[in-house]
Order: structure tokens, then sequence, then C-alpha cells
């Protein structure tokens, strides 16, 4: 099998899937083993398949070729305000700027759902997830949501950029 995660020039294809899809489901099943391996177990903050549906919030898969690879969703937060949720590039595929081309895609279609402000949650044991989210414009932000409390958890926020929104409605 080639290792196509790790050529930069394999650009993934982006489609909406419902959060209860099996290809989701089966990315989903993948993140949570990585949680398992990271903190000792599921992330259990519940989730609601419909809090992905637009025009609130959208779920993301990307692929190469017919090949599931990257996912990722937003929901609303607030006002204005989305939250991401459940980001995940496959082992084999990392390293790649999947995940990267994946969290631009999902701002700007959270732009489109009218939104003005991301926040997200990430845990302490993914600096890879940090190093991303730091070197996208997201900044540390006050605790919220299920992890609010959890010693494990970072929280990040970023304002979405004016000329993106207004690009995005027109």
């Amino acid at each position: 099998m080639t290792r196509i995660g790790k050529d930069a020039s394999a650009e993934i294809r982006i489609r909406a899937l419902r959060y209860s899809d099996p290809v989701v489901r089966a990315l989903e099943d993948e993140l949570q083993q990585e949680y398992v391996a990271r903190y000792g177990g599921d992330d259990d903050a519940p989730i609601s398949p419909e809090e992905f549906e637009p025009p609130h919030g959208e779920f993301l898969v990307g692929f190469l070729g017919n090949e599931p690879v990257a996912s990722g969703g937003f929901r609303r937060y607030d006002t204005g305000i989305a939250e991401i949720k459940r980001m995940y590039v496959s082992h084999e595929h990392r390293g790649g700027g999947h995940a990267r081309r994946l969290l631009a895609e999902l701002e700007a279609r959270a732009v489109s759902a009218g939104y003005r402000r991301l926040v997200l949650e990430t845990g302490t044991k993914q600096p890879e997830a940090i190093a991303l989210y730091t070197s996208s414009g997201y900044s540390d932000t006050e605790p919220f949501g299920y992890h609010a409390h959890s010693h494990s958890s970072r929280y990040f926020g970023k304002d979405l950029d004016l000329a993106s929104r207004t690009a995005a409605q027109s």
C-alpha cells in the first residue's frame, strides 16, 4: 500500500456526511481508540447526531480517492459561535496537511452558516492538535462545556475573519 498521506500533493476531497453515516462512525471508532491510547478511556462527552445537521452544524469527511482519512465537524455553541468537534486524521495519513485543509473548510462552512467565532477543546496529550490550532490563528480561551473542569484539556477560540465572512456570504 502506498502511503499517500505523507504526499503533500495528494489533496483530500471533502464531503459533508451525516454524523450517523457508517463512514463517520468508523472514523469515530478510530478516534475513540486514539483517546483510549492517550488518555486511558473514551471521550464520553454527549453528542447528538442532529447537532451536526445544517443550518446549525455540519460534519465533514476528507477522502483520498475512495478512502476516508479525516473527519471533523462543527455545531452551534451559542449565538454566532460554533464549536469544532471530533477532528481526526487516520494514523497512516498524518503529516500530509489534511487536518489543516479540513479545518480551513470547517471554518469556511461555519462562516457560510453565519458564525462569527469558533471555539474548541482538545487534550493536553495531543500536541499535534495544539500546534495545528495555534498555527491556524486560535488562541487560548476560557474553559467551557463538558470537560471544563478537566486538567487534561486546552480550550481555544478564533474570531472568523470579516473578509472571509463577506466572501462566503456573497
